[in-house]
């Protein structure tokens, strides 16, 4: 049976006084601790792909979810790292899985994939199906993702025993804005991030506060209308963003750049690395010329942002580049 319940235990914290002078009164200035009821989630296999999961949990009152996909061929003699995966807005963690393609990836590198599900939204400037709150054009919003996401990671440790120092989040357009926002507030647990079509909105930047030199990775096209290269009033351009972190990891002044011209097809490749920077980390900007608002693939844009994703995150953890 393609079934698998875990149900994690209400944790009670509490005193059991045998009477007399061990027992604790009302005015005893070390009370009992509160009782305190730790989240559970039931997890199942999903009827439309028998290695996926499912679980649900209940997170701040709030009914959330999150599929994973742990490889049967796991290796527990490796370091096991946690790629999650963060859908755009109005999407889904289903669709999201679907175009992405990690499940070969991570079986070929023995590493987990976790794929969350935003929230609908609905407030007076923006309305949808789902979301990350990262200010911008969701302000207004009061779900609490970077909490359900810390949620998450402590969730996925009680299942499987996994590398801490290597816990990455990747995501398309608002996913990548949310591994931006990750990076800036939960950069304890986050390693490095990967972005493809998105950037960082004025209230992640102007608050940003990372605990270590992080790893960024930035897929962008320069057709993208949706998220533009060059910004919005609520969202930053993309050079503004590189810059950002190349200045905040001590990376050298000036990128060295590569190009890959496809004139068959018309289209052109251009790549930014920041070196030098801390702790052996980069700060890399992919380019396309022709590329819109998308997750580019091999066979329609020279390049899979799923294998760049995995090839950058997996060389570092969270205290730099891995020797």
């Amino acid at each position: 049976m393609h079934k698998i319940i875990f149900c994690l235990l209400l944790l009670i914290i509490s005193s059991c006084g045998g009477g007399g002078s061990s027992s604790q009164t009302a005015n005893d200035p070390n009370p009992p601790p509160p009782v305190i009821d730790s989240i559970s989630e039931v997890c199942e296999f999903t009827s439309w792909n028998n290695k996926l999961r499912r679980c649900d949990l209940k997170h701040d009152g709030l009914d959330r979810y999150y599929f994973i996909y742990v490889p049967d061929n796991l290796d527990s003699e490796q370091s096991i790292p946690i790629l999650f995966a963060l859908h755009g807005y109005g999407s889904s963690a289903r669709n999201h899985f679907s175009y992405t393609n990690y499940i070969s990836i991570a079986d070929a590198n023995n590493f987990i994939v976790v794929y969350p599900q935003g929230f609908p939204m609905n407030t007076t400037l923006a309305s949808s199906s789902s979301h990350w709150n990262v200010g911008g054009w969701t302000i207004g919003s009061t779900v609490k993702d970077i909490e359900f996401i810390d949620a998450v990671i402590d969730l996925v440790k009680r299942k499987v025993s996994i590398d801490a120092n290597r816990i990455y989040s990747s995501g398309m357009s608002n996913g990548g804005f949310m591994s931006y926002h990750l990076a800036c507030n939960l950069s304890n647990k986050i390693a490095a991030i990967a972005s493809v079509t998105g950037s960082m909105t004025p209230e992640t930047y102007s608050s940003c506060n990372p605990a270590h030199p992080t790893p960024i990775l930035q897929i962008h096209g320069l057709l993208d209308t949706t998220v533009p290269y060059n910004g919005l009033s609520f969202m930053e351009s993309i050079p503004k963003v590189m810059r950002y972190w190349a200045e905040y990891n001590s990376c050298s002044s000036e990128a060295e750049e590569s190009s890959i011209i496809n004139t068959d097809q018309g289209y052109t490749i251009n790549t930014e690395v920041y070196n030098n920077c801390l702790n052996n980390v980069e700060v890399k900007l992919i380019l396309h010329s022709s590329m819109g608002h998308t997750w580019p693939r091999e066979n329609n844009y020279g390049i899979s942002a799923s294998t760049e994703v995995w090839n950058f995150v997996s060389q570092f953890n969270l205290y730099g580049k891995i020797n």
